[in-house]
Order: C-alpha cells, then structure tokens, then sequence
C-alpha cells in the first residue's frame, strides 16, 4: 500500500524512517536526517531536503555511499545479494539476461571504472523516463564516462544516486510523474522527425521549412487540437500558434503569450525549445479536461525557426511577431541554393500576410518561457527548476577569408596566404578577449576550407563567430575588438577579409513582476528559488523588444549539454515544470478577477 505525505508526516520519527527505508543503498542516515526537517509539503522538497544533506555531508560520506552501490551486473547480482530495490532495477534493463558476450564486456568495464577512480559506476538504469535504458544505453553510457576526470565522475555518480531516489521515492508514494510522462512522450514523437542525411545516421536535425520541420508543425499543430485549443493554425512563416480562448464572461480580455522554437541544430537535442512548447500543451490540456476557462486567452506558439541554421537569420519565428523580419532574407540562399522565398512558397506559405503577424503589445499581458537550461548550473546544484533574471547580448558574424590556394610542398612559409590559419589566429584572439571580461563568451563554432586537400595551402576559410556578454556594453566592447583584430589578421597575413553581421540581440533583463510569479510558482512546489541569468539566446529575447518577459528554466543532465545529442531531462523535472507554469496561470487568473 503506498504512503501518503500526510502520513508520512504524521508518522513517529521511526515510522517515519522506515517509510524511507531503502532509498540510499545501506546508508539510512541520511534518510533519518531528512525525518527531523518535518513537515514536508511535497514530495520535491523531501528529494531536495535529502539531496542537500548527501551534499553538506562531505566527500568521505559520499564516497561511503557511492561505494555501497553494487556494480551493474556485478557478483552481487549473480549471487543474488542485491537490495531488493536494486534487483529489481537491474532486472528491468535487461542486466540479468545479458548473453555471455555482453556480461564479459560489462565486467571489465566495471574492473577499468573501478581501478581507475576508486568505485564502483553508478547509474540510474529506470532512466530518465523512469521505465529502463536499455543495456546498449547502459554500456555506450558507461563506455563514454569511463574516460572522465575522477571529480567529476564522483560528483555525477551522487546526481545518479539522487537520481535513483528520486524513482525509489516516487514508487513508495504512487506519486506516477503522469503529466511529465506524457510531455516526455511527446517530445520522443517528434523527435522522430529529422532531416535526409541526419535521420539515417540516428541524429535529429530539423532546420526551416525542410520535409521534416513541416511534419513537426503538423504533429504539433494536431496535438494542440487533441488538447483542447480552440484556434490552431499555421502562420505565413510556419510559426504554429494554438490559442485557449478566455472566459467569454470577461470583457476586453488579454491574452498571455508562451511558446518556445521547434526547429533544431544540427545533431542537436530533444529539448531545446520543444520543451517550452508542450509544457503549456500540457497545462491547456488539463484546463480543458475540466472544463475551465481562464480570465484571460492563452497563446502558445511554436516558434519555426531559432537557431539560424539553414539561412543567416535568427528568430525568424518570433521575430515575425514582433514586426523584425526582414524582407531580405527572402532572397538568402541556403547550401543548396534554394532562396527563402523558394522554402516558403514550396511549403505553400503566405508571403505576403507576415507584415500582418506583428502582434499588437496592448493587447498582451506579456510572454513566459519555459526552457532547458542548457547549461551545468542546475545540474551540478541538484536543482529542477531556476528562474531567470536576464537573458545575455550577444552578436554573431560569419566569414570568410580568402588567401591563394597553393601546393603544400613547394610553398616556402614566408611566402603563403593561407586563409585556415588566419582564421585559427581569429579563433585564438576571440578566446583570450572573451576571457578578459570573465563573464563573456566567443565561439567559432564553423570553421571550413571549402574544397580543401592535403596537399594543398587553404585559399579559402570561412567560419562563424558568437560573442555574447551580460549587457550590451560589455559585448560592444569586445565584438569591436574582434572585428579589429580579423581585419588586422587580414593585413598582416595579405589575406582577403569578408565578415558580415547575422544576429545582434540586445540583453533582455526579465520583468520584475512575472519574475516574480515564476518564483512563486517555484515555492509553491516546496523547491528553493535559485535565479540565474541565460547565457543563451531564447525567443524571449525577441519578445521582450515588445512586451515584458520571464524564463524559467529546467534542469538539463549530463552536466547540461545542449545542442548535442546528450541533451537530457527527466519526466520528473518536466512534471515540476508543468506545475510550475500551472501555478503561475491560476495566479494571474486570481489577480485579474481581483
């Protein structure tokens, strides 16, 4: 029979401790700690309560701990002296029917782990969905973490382990993450969709207006339907926007605006931007389930295009609503040599009605944004959710330098113009100039010798560049002194310089009050309010030129990684943020009937 929270903190201390038996491997002291920060008002703060006594307790607790775990298909298991709660988790990935082959492989593994840091691999085999990674999960898993620094593996084996609380405790309480799951679900659907080259290799790739980014809107705009939106449709730049009337009793209603981009990087994660998108799907959904109307419209939008991937422009999407897209980008050509115009009018899209999209800010409350953090920060605290105070400037470029192609051989040093070098000078320049400031960041994240050979000097290099600082200022700053520098390279190097301006985003402080909001929305879930700024940019960026805005954000694991395929969050952490943004819709709904 499960527990309920109330009898949990109704029970006496040894009742009360029992209830939490078995959570941490032969280690019931941290459970007993946890029993005297009675009462608890919600599983999330008994999970963090304990999570920060593990955290407080010090490295040789810690490693106490990490050592009482069995290894993954270990002696232990054979010899069937698991916890039964390990048993049976092993057991479900498939570790106790592994063929001989695959219990050899394991093994050694576990003896490479175990001499080169000292204990035994620790990880949460139910995964981040909570019904079992697969044993090739496991093994690419354990294969990719045996080369990692020793601190980090002792820091990430303990996220593991709260990991595997987390799952133990929900099971103890029935508390089944059933909103969570289905957001979970939904993203694994479209996940599905990428484009030619990438889906065969198992990447997801959806950039704009491709066969792939087309069936995303679809799925998407069909979701909205299935959940109860009374308006779906597909805009003139693919933008799909679902909209939840309000109550028709309140006159002049408002509209709350949320939404998040659905296009991708290349070989990128499930969950950036996406999130954003079905979490409020998911909050409309139950709203319409019980038939309740709110004081004001919602307006969720998922954004087509972010990340300026097929063509040199960047909230595109969101862009659009806020009357910024420019008219010259219809003419860009992407790798293939299709225009923009081309993509739109192949996907049937109205050219001529997006001047009309621009919404009108009278007629907005404002724009929340839910997204995965897509940094270390949350991860490494053990935090679900932050509340974001500003989203970073940032600029980007892209480039190209143009030198004289020559043979390698026979072209003395002193005499070359190679375009692949200037830029590696570049590339060395903007990173010492990032870190003068400490808090800004350059990136060239393309570099490429079109044609290139190994015998030959590189005539041509192009590249990209990404600066982004804290405030405009700071990044005006340092993008002037990079700019300088690659035309200098260019003089000193008798190269060619072309370099063009894609993106420039100012910071985008949040508002004050909808900040707010959010960290109430966070205390109401028994978590502590942690606010941090965004390095990334986020359509909220675009917004905030309009209306005010306020980002929370969800904790992304495998130290945060984004834009690569390891990008992950758990059903458990997306539940919280439905409940968050659930909150966060009652509360304006109060504060309009007031």
């Amino acid at each position: 029979m499960p527990y309920t929270l109330d009898q949990f903190n109704r029970a006496s201390p040894a009742e009360a401790e029992q209830m939490l038996g078995g959570l941490y491997e032969h280690t019931p002291w941290i459970a007993a700690q946890a029993v005297k920060a009675r009462p608890f008002h919600s599983l999330a703060q008994i999970k963090q309560t304990m999570a920060s006594i593990l955290d407080k307790a010090g490295v040789d607790a810690q490693l106490a701990l990490i050592r009482a775990h069995p290894e993954l298909a270990g002696k232990a298991m054979s010899a069937g002296t698991l916890t039964t709660e390990s048993t049976g988790e092993q057991a479900r990935a498939g570790l106790t029917a592994c063929t001989p082959e695959e219990l050899q492989h394991i093994r050694q593994l576990n003896h490479d782990y175990g001499a080169r840091f000292g204990f035994p691999f620790v990880l949460c085999v139910r995964g981040p969905r909570g019904t079992g990674l697969g044993k090739q999960q496991i093994i690419d898993t354990f294969e990719r973490r045996l080369s990692g620094h020793p601190d980090f593996e002792r820091t990430e084996a303990l996220r593991q382990i709260n990991r595997i609380v987390e799952i133990r405790l929900a099971d103890k309480f029935a508390a089944d993450p059933v909103l969570g799951n289905d957001v979970w679900d939904w993203h694994e659907q479209l996940a599905r969709h990428s484009d030619p080259g990438f889906a065969e290799a198992g990447q997801l790739t959806v950039t704009y207006l491709t066969d792939a980014h087309r069936a995303c809107a679809v799925q998407i705009s069909q979701l909205m339907h299935d959940c109860g939106f009374d308006e779906v449709h597909i805009d003139a730049v693919g933008n799909v926007v679902g909209r939840y009337n309000a109550d028709p009793k309140v006159p002049n209603a408002k509209t709350l605006l949320t939404g998040s981009h659905y296009d991708t990087v290349r070989n990128g994660g499930k969950y950036d931007g996406r999130l954003g998108i079905f979490v409020p799907i998911a909050c409309v959904r139950v709203l319409h389930r019980a038939g309740r109307r709110l004081p004001y419209h919602f307006e969720v939008v998922g954004f087509a295009e972010e990340e300026g991937q097929r063509y040199k422009a960047t909230f595109l999407g969101s862009g659009a609503l806020v009357g910024d897209f420019k008219s010259e980008w219809l003419e860009q050509q992407d790798a293939d040599g299709i225009t923009m115009r081309q993509a739109m009018q192949h996907a049937g899209l109205a050219i001529d009605d997006i001047a009309a999209l621009r919404r009108n800010p009278a007629d907005y409350l404002g724009f929340i944004e839910v997204h995965i953090e897509q940094g270390p920060v949350l991860n490494e605290l053990n935090l679900p959710l932050g509340i974001v105070t500003s989203i970073n400037a940032s600029v980007r470029y892209v480039g190209e330098y143009v030198g004289q192609a020559s043979h390698a051989g026979t072209t003395p040093m002193n005499r070359r113009r190679d375009a692949a070098c200037a830029a590696a000078e570049l590339a060395l320049f903007a990173e010492q100039r990032a870190a003068k400031d400490g808090d800004s960041v350059a990136t060239m994240g393309m570099l490429a010798v079109p044609s290139g050979s190994i015998n030959v000097v590189p005539g041509r290099c192009s590249f990209s560049l990404d600066l982004r600082a804290p405030s405009n200022a700071q990044r005006d700053a340092m993008a002037q002194d990079i700019v300088a520098e690659a035309h200098a390279i260019a003089e000193r190097r008798g190269v060619m310089l072309k370099l063009d301006e894609t993106m420039r985003a100012a910071a985008a402080p949040s508002a004050p009050a909808w900040q707010k909001r959010w960290e109430a929305a966070v205390q109401s879930l028994g978590l502590p309010v942690f606010r941090l700024p965004s390095g990334a940019g986020h359509d909220a960026m675009k917004l905030h030129e309009v209306m005010p805005q306020a980002m929370l954000f969800v904790r992304g694991e495998n130290a945060g990684i984004s834009h690569n395929p390891l990008e992950q969050t758990s059903a458990e952490d997306m539940e919280l943020a439905v409940r968050a943004m659930q909150h966060l819709l009652d509360a304006v709904a109060v504060e309009k009937l007031q």
